[in-house]
């Protein structure tokens, strides 16, 4: 298949992810475990659902507001110590490089749409 990187990179992270998330202890699994593996999901539906909007800017921008929200979400995972700093920095580092092409495709679009 020949999707966009950052599609690539989101499904990526979440086969890397989504594991680690369902070993949370119960208290943790079904809170914060739960919210993240659903941002993680509507985050990859966005970008495929955007790849082919006609109007993508909006869904975009939307996009990312979800991916901070995951950017919080992890550093509480890492806060509460569920989440070593290795796998902390791994994930922030696959979430800074989505970040980076969602902000390389908005600013595409904010061309586009001049």
């Amino acid at each position: 298949m020949n999707d966009l990187p950052v599609i690539q990179k989101t499904y990526d992270l979440i086969k890397w992810y989504i594991p680690i998330l369902n070993r949370l202890p119960k208290n943790h699994k079904f809170g914060l475990g739960d919210r993240i593996i659903t941002e993680l999901y509507g985050l990859l539906e966005g970008f495929i659902t955007a790849q082919y909007a006609i109007n993508k800017l909006n869904l975009l921008k939307t996009l990312n507001g979800k991916l901070s929200i995951l950017r919080y979400q992890t550093r509480l995972l890492h806060d509460f110590e569920l989440l070593s700093t290795k796998h902390y920095h791994y994930v922030m580092q696959h979430l800074h490089e989505i970040g980076q092409n969602l902000g390389q495709w908005i600013k595409q679009q904010q061309r586009a749409n001049r």
